[in-house]
């Protein structure tokens, strides 16, 4: 079996506290060794002044595949996660048809086995046909092999639908991720509701189409026992209700997207459609509670949303084009750009929150660098800088507000089951 040496990187495993320049051995699809002596038949990757971490996780994408490959198929989204740096990635089930059988599930698994890129998980409906009428077979899923179940794009909107879906998860231990969102109070709304909104004369979407729903999930965790992930939170409110519940017991998780930490509704003053998402980029103070929520562990996870949109829908009115931006291949970049490089975050601290912690909510024997782990390696150059460009993304989409943006560090080399599936540069 051929032997990989990882030589001389900045070795940061958040699982295992560890932070120190060493080498790893990886043999047989398995970290086998620390330091270890030097034979001389290893295929040696040169890691020196560069950052060597567990393989990324990204437990919020949405691949399209079956249904909408005209906006990103299983082969290409998979092909942008190991660009990205992310050997593990979970996909969301609002495709055509939805994500809600057995069948379906094994379909993705399937293309994703063929398509030979990073580890694809599955995320399975909590309601059949994602119309929030009547719950899906939850038992069934998961001996299909779903990991968490959501009805993502839309909220699980009933709440004794989503009172049984936590009670029937919790037999399972896994968790219900939900798109919190009251529908009434977001309808027709295109951008956050703020002063923004209100100078450029677009309906908005209140913060609290989204904290109410937290609230009320919150709650609803507490009574069953069962386990609540709260997907791209964006508003203060939210993470102050995340945060208290936490003290109370609650089993509640958090994620947060690098657009509602980077990002403002200012942006939208130039109508341009590649800022439209949902939940919509907020005001300064919401996305100064997420940055706070992120640096004292509220939110436990930072995931991307990749939500890819063919050119022809982005580019209607901001009223009529769809929500949602990739960003797959931007997300750790921005993540050291504005989180790290500033020191709002340490490189652990980070990392933690894209390995080692979305692997334990979703029970996944991945994020570590532990011996006798999977091979799933991230190796990242902290100082290569880069100017996004989309013509040159692997995913099949273009909808990104980053066009142009000049950012630091990338992966360079991404290794997957001990086979490296990506490299970058000399």
């Amino acid at each position: 079996m051929e032997r990989l040496l990882i030589r001389g990187g900045r070795v940061i495993d958040p699982s295992q506290g560890l932070d120190r320049e060493m080498d790893i051995l990886i043999q047989g699809g398995q970290i086998v060794e620390y330091d270890p002596p030097v034979r001389g038949d290893e295929v040696v990757i040169d890691a020196k002044g560069k950052i060597v971490a567990p393989g990324l996780i990204d437990m919020h994408v949405h691949l399209r595949e079956p249904g909408q490959e005209d906006d990103e198929t299983i082969a290409t989204g998979t092909a942008a996660a190991l660009a990205g740096g992310f050997t593990s990635i979970v996909c969301c089930p609002n495709t055509d048809p939805p994500i809600d059988s057995p069948a379906t599930v094994e379909f993705v698994r399937q293309k994703a086995a063929r398509a030979d890129n990073c580890h694809v998980f599955v995320m399975a409906c909590v309601s059949k046909d994602r119309k929030g009428q009547e719950l899906a077979e939850i038992g069934q899923l998961v001996a299909a092999g779903a990991v968490a179940f959501t009805d993502d794009g839309a909220p699980v909107y009933d709440p004794e639908l989503m009172r049984r879906a936590f009670e029937y998860c919790l037999m399972f231990d896994k968790p219900v991720c939900n798109h919190c969102e009251i529908p009434e109070l977001a309808r027709n709304g295109v951008m956050h509701e703020g002063l923004v909104s209100l100078i450029l004369g677009l309906p908005g979407i209140p913060a609290a189409a989204e904290s109410v729903m937290v609230a009320r999930d919150i709650a609803l965790a507490e009574a069953t026992g069962g386990r609540l992930h709260v997907m791209h939170v964006s508003t203060l409110d939210s993470v102050e209700a995340i945060r208290r519940a936490k003290k109370r017991g609650v089993r509640v998780t958090a994620e947060v997207t690098p657009h509602h930490f980077t990002l403002t509704d200012e942006c939208l003053r130039t109508f341009d459609s590649n800022y439209k998402m949902n939940p919509p980029l907020r005001s300064r103070d919401h996305v100064e509670a997420c940055i706070n929520g992120l640096r004292d562990g509220t939110i436990d996870v930072i995931a991307s949303d990749h939500a890819p949109h063919a050119k022809e829908k982005k580019m209607q009115e901001l009223d009529r084009a769809p929500f949602g931006i990739i960003g797959l291949e931007t997300s750790l970049s921005l993540v050291i750009t504005k989180l790290i490089k500033p020191g709002l975050l340490t490189w652990s601290e980070a990392l933690a929150k894209m390995t080692i912690n979305p692997a334990r909510i979703l029970g996944l024997n991945k994020g570590t660098l532990a011996i006798g782990a999977d091979a799933d390696v991230t190796i990242i150059d902290p100082n290569y800088q880069w100017v996004v460009d989309p013509s040159a993304f692997l995913s099949k989409a273009r909808n990104t507000p980053f066009a142009g943006w000049k950012l630091e560090g990338r992966a360079t080399e991404v290794i997957v089951s001990g086979t490296i599936k990506y490299r970058i540069g000399p």
